[in-house]
């Protein structure tokens, strides 16, 4: 299980706009800043975004590298995907793909996938049997 990533954006500002418009119909509302000069030497200052008391998206300054990295977010139901989608939309993504069944992973894989303003890509992602009971 992962406990964190750094994705390093362009404009820190304009990211921490479009992920908090973003990430709030997944729950992930938490914001905190970390300043660089806390940490060891060369530390950058970092923009975080979690749930649930926990930290675990982190934006940092510098060149990003879109290629590089793909996101997946966790949705508690195809209604959370779907808004998510629509809210990652209206702050500006582009789509990949719209909210459906994603059939070649499985029958009850329910995703969506878009663009941020950097070029990565962000999945949002219900699949029903890691929800079950």
């Amino acid at each position: 299980m992962l406990d964190h990533i750094f994705l390093t954006v362009l404009d820190t500002e304009r990211s921490i706009e479009f992920y908090s418009r973003t990430l709030r119909p997944l729950g992930i509302t938490q914001r905190h800043d970390y300043d660089g000069k806390d940490g060891p030497v060369g530390h950058p200052d970092l923009k975080g975004f979690g749930a649930s008391g926990r930290m675990f998206f982190w934006l940092r300054q510098g060149e990003p590298s879109p290629g590089a990295v793909h996101v997946g977010f966790v949705a508690s139901s195809e209604a959370a995907v779907a808004a998510a989608y629509d809210a990652a939309i209206a702050a500006g993504a582009t789509s990949v793909h719209a909210p459906g069944p994603q059939l070649h992973y499985d029958p009850r894989y329910f995703a969506a996938q878009v663009r941020d303003l950097d070029g990565y890509t962000l999945e949002f992602v219900f699949k029903s049997w890691q929800h079950e009971r």
